[in-house]
């Protein structure tokens, strides 16, 4: 393997809790030598709500599960056509903070959507990627991660082509009222794997790999 050579790993639809499982379980057994990977996929309906989510977040989940998670952040809604990230990096083999890995993710992010022709922004207080409309934030992309021993996991989520109408059964990130948007509302694009290789340049830009490696 190449010096500085990221691992991608495209695991298509996938129930969430294995996946999760699967991260904790390869963060705790890496170590100093061990590559850093991303895992591009979607995953069957599912709410998640992290360590700092509040009960009164989730209103009416109906059928779909709510999952209590061990990444940053509140409550958010993952189906399918929306492409999810997992950002496995040592963080400590780079000399990063996690503000640092936040603020890559968020320009991965705007810099995929101003391939677009879409302006899109991060928010210092409410981690995320948004786009305006009617004069309204809209968030289409969200954020969260944990980091144990320098190492981080789980990653972003962004809105591509999906249902939105679960969004509509939490307050999205802990804000009542927040409008959700997705890629399909704003502009035309070429599928659903192709944004999912734009995605994963530009991420391995931001993060400064020299090349990947599909596993």
């Amino acid at each position: 393997m190449k010096k500085n050579e990221l691992i991608i790993r495209d695991l298509g639809l996938r129930d969430y809790i294995p996946v999760w499982k699967e991260m904790q379980e390869f963060t705790v057994a890496r170590d100093d030598t061990t590559p850093d990977e991303v895992w591009l996929l979607q995953h069957t309906p599912v709410f998640t709500q992290g360590l700092n989510g509040k009960a009164v977040n989730v209103i009416d989940p109906g059928d779909i599960p709510v999952v209590q998670v061990d990444r940053g952040g509140q409550v958010t809604y993952h189906g399918p056509g929306q492409i999810v990230a997992y950002i496995l990096v040592d963080l400590n083999r780079r000399g990063w903070g996690v503000r640092h890995l936040v603020t890559a993710i968020e320009n991965t992010v705007i810099g995929l959507l101003n391939e677009y022709s879409l302006e899109a922004y991060a928010k210092p207080a409410a981690p995320g990627v948004y786009v305006s409309l009617n004069q309204q934030d809209a968030k289409i992309a969200s954020l969260g991660l944990r980091v144990k021993r320098g190492r981080s996991y789980h990653g972003v989520s962004l809105n591509i082509e999906l249902d939105l109408e679960p969004f509509e059964c939490i307050n999205p990130c802990g804000y009542k009222g927040l409008k959700v948007t997705q890629l399909s509302d704003l502009v035309e694009y070429e599928s659903l794997e192709k944004v999912g290789m734009r995605l994963l340049s530009q991420l391995k830009q931001q993060l400064g790999y020299e090349g990947a490696l599909m596993a």
